[in-house]
């Protein structure tokens, strides 16, 4: 059986081209609007403002190859997985921010690192310390 993957949504945020956009996410960057596509809204029920989620999305506008290892000016070698280049084996981009706004199937937060148009994965509550409870 081979994965699949559904998308469940898409993000809109004021990037356009890759040199746009940031390298990492931006707890005070721009307002960015996370729209679940209908049939998933009701998966939304019991989100808050305020409560910090997880967000998964897929970086599909990568053409470069995957570099396992890189060396910066430094003269500092990392692995890719130590860096949150889009030029991944499965380019999956993650960021965990605070819900800004949430109504009608539209999830507001700010400073997203990704493309306008970029298809949502997943949306899961975050875990941020051991007090956090587990559902």
């Amino acid at each position: 059986m081979k994965p699949e993957l559904s998308f469940i949504g898409n993000i809109e945020t004021p990037y356009s081209t890759l040199k746009e956009c940031p390298k990492n996410i931006q707890h005070d960057g721009p307002i960015c609007q996370i729209k679940v596509y209908d049939e998933y809204r009701e998966g939304l029920l019991g989100l808050v403002t305020g409560q910090t989620i997880l967000i998964l999305y897929w970086l599909g506008n990568t053409n470069k190859p995957v570099i396992l290892r890189k060396t910066d000016n430094s003269n500092k070698t990392t692995g890719i997985f130590a860096r949150r280049t889009p030029h991944r084996p499965n380019p999956i981009g993650v960021a965990m921010l605070p819900i800004h706004k949430i109504e009608n199937g539209q999830i507001t937060v700010r400073g997203l690192d990704c493309l306008n148009n970029t298809k949502l994965i997943d949306i899961k509550p975050a875990i941020n310390n051991e007090a956090d409870e587990i559902k």
